[in-house]
């Protein structure tokens, strides 16, 4: 059995590719999926369960969040020099 532990430390390159697909998302009310954040591929299976278990264990959240929740949780989570 897979046991999934938090992500102490976001990578860098995970928290720019949530950053990033945050700002080109316009709207309050726009959803995503984390694996929209990877164009819907699998071709970074490692980051991609990275983010899984961010999403998924780490804060619990639902399928579809808005845009505007994921960027103010992973700018939380930053150290105050990179927000």
């Amino acid at each position: 059995m897979l046991i999934l532990e938090k992500v102490k430390n976001m990578r860098k390159e995970l928290r720019e590719i949530f950053i990033h697909g945050c700002n080109e998302k316009k709207g309050d009310s726009v959803g995503l999926s984390f694996y929209a954040f990877f164009k819907n591929k699998n071709d970074n299976p490692e980051l991609l369960m990275e983010a899984a278990n961010w999403w998924i264990i780490q804060h619990k959240l639902d399928h579809f969040e808005k845009a505007v929740k994921i960027k103010a949780l992973v700018l939380s989570e930053s150290s105050p020099n990179l927000k």
